[in-house]
């Protein structure tokens, strides 16, 4: 059987993506952070020693709370560099994905435009998104599929703790409404399902034509 690991299963987009894949009988992981933490690295390599290979992998992570650059401190930088950047990369060097897998990456919108109260997260996420489709030829020469999706506004809790007035800021969208996290896990589901290989090394914009940036 298919076997898939979803980090940040366990609610979320994550959890939609779990439930999409499980409905076509592959066999889910959806790892919680009490399974693994990417923020902590020893917590990363004791998930690793046990979950050594998969045939598809999400790697997904919760971001910081908005934060005035002025106020960042050194703890901040350390602990987000770990979350949102060196765990994802520990883990592409010390996991096997099967030939022929698939291999997602749910990063955010913010690696196009950029949000000053959102710094952080904007500096880590675009980071490793160079990465990622850096390795997306490596990976592709065993055919593996690399897709980075980057989300933007989802109904997710990180939403709406972030926004004060969901409803007033969905008035603002070209959509009049936010994503579905659902919208998500049945794009993820329907690449697998169906087999779609040579969409490799893309990033897609999830965003409901929120996004200014033509690529």
């Amino acid at each position: 059987m298919t076997k898939a690991i979803v980090l940040g299963g366990s609610r979320g987009i994550g959890k939609a993506i779990s439930d999409s894949l499980k409905s076509i009988e592959i066999d889910v992981f959806a790892a919680s952070k009490k399974d693994i933490d990417t923020s902590d690295l020893n917590s990363v390599k004791k998930f690793l020693e046990k979950n050594t290979q998969t045939d598809i992998l999400i790697l997904n992570t919760g971001g910081p709370a908005p934060k005035p650059f002025i106020t960042i401190t050194e703890e901040d930088w350390n602990l987000y560099h770990n979350q949102l950047f060196l765990g994802f990369v520990t883990i592409l060097q010390n996991i096997k994905i099967n030939d022929g897998g698939y291999i997602f990456l749910i990063s955010s919108s913010l690696i196009k435009e950029p949000n000053a109260k959102l710094i952080i997260s904007s500096a880590y996420r675009a980071a490793f998104a160079e990465i990622f489709k850096v390795l997306s030829k490596e990976y592709a020469e065993k055919n593996i599929s690399c897709v980075n999706i980057a989300p933007g506004p989802i109904n997710t809790d990180r939403t709406q703790e972030l926004i004060e007035n969901i409803k007033q800021f969905e008035k603002t969208l070209p959509m009049k409404r936010l994503g579905e996290p659902e919208e998500i896990g049945n794009f993820v589901k329907s690449i697998v399902e169906n087999k779609i290989k040579y969409l490799s090394g893309v990033t897609i914009n999830f965003d409901g034509a929120n996004s200014n940036s033509i690529f």
